[in-house]
């Protein structure tokens, strides 16, 4: 009896479907369309207020409801996810490129200095992100510029050690030591070779950090180190609604599930490009 071997279709399970990241992706593209075209999608101004209106719950007149002050949280919801967003991505960039530069220069760097460089990192991991932010927020001052600054330095470290590993393990490459006997300048060798290389897997990291810079901007707009009222910004109306939690919890509910699945959503198509990007190196 012959025996019927079956061969996958590597094709088809390669562009298969899954149904967690393809929602995912709808919820990060409805959240973009929000960012990009708040006018449109908002049925009201977010700032409008009418006292008469306060407190009502979800309807046909407020899909969300309103707030204390009469203002669609619909509308608040939608203009809240641009400067969430803004925030969390510009702090890691920030952190992005001030751990790129950390992490390359320790490993390029003679044993000495990369050894007080790496000293320096651990003494700021030794510090948890949220607690080392509100330090430098202390230090400079409220804002949503000290904001993004002291998320994306919180995330400094991280980055700053990956990308000094990598460096360690592509400067002895091949490919690098062919182009430095070829005469190639050091540091175009480092811009044209060690930096690519060692770039690669950090911003994979970064893709999937976005999502924890996000949470930890939104924490310290509720703690009110963010923007100020009434912008529409979600920590900032997380940190109003917890005042009304009694009477009307919807308005703490909405930007709480929209942080949420805004992270979620991030982090699970980080993770799918981490697995592809493994498996293509496998």
């Amino acid at each position: 009896m012959n025996a019927i071997v079956s061969i996958p279709d590597t094709a088809t399970s390669r562009w298969q479907v899954r149904p967690g990241l393809a929602l995912a992706w709808i919820t990060l593209g409805l959240i973009l369309l929000a960012v990009t075209f708040p006018d449109w999608l908002s049925p009201t101004d977010p700032l409008a207020a009418d006292a008469r209106l306060a407190y009502h719950p979800p309807s046909p007149a407020f899909w969300l409801g309103s707030d204390e002050n009469g203002r669609d949280v619909l509308s608040r919801l939608i203009h809240g996810a641009r400067p969430s967003l803004y925030i969390g991505l510009a702090a890691t960039l920030v952190g992005l490129g001030l751990g790129t530069l950390l992490g390359l220069l320790a490993g390029l760097s003679p044993a000495w200095l990369d050894n007080l460089l790496m000293r320096a990192v651990d003494v700021l991991l030794a510090f948890p992100d949220l607690l080392l932010a509100l330090v430098i927020i202390t230090l400079f001052g409220q804002g949503t510029s000290n904001l993004i600054l002291a998320v994306g330095v919180a995330s400094v470290p991280r980055y700053a050690r990956l990308v000094r590993a990598q460096t360690l393990t592509i400067r002895r490459a091949s490919f690098v030591e062919a182009a430095v006997t070829l005469g190639r300048r050091r540091l175009a060798v480092v811009f044209w070779h060690v930096l690519p290389n060692a770039v690669q897997p950090v911003l994979i990291l970064a893709c999937i950090g976005l999502g924890g810079a996000i949470t930890a901007a939104a924490a310290l707009s509720f703690l009110g180190f963010g923007a100020p009222p009434p912008a529409p910004e979600w920590g900032a109306m997380m940190a109003v609604a917890r005042n009304f939690m009694a009477n009307a919890p919807w308005l703490m509910a909405w930007p709480a599930l929209a942080i949420t699945l805004t992270v979620i959503s991030i982090t699970v198509i980080g993770r799918d490009w981490l697995r592809r990007s493994e498996g293509r190196r496998a």
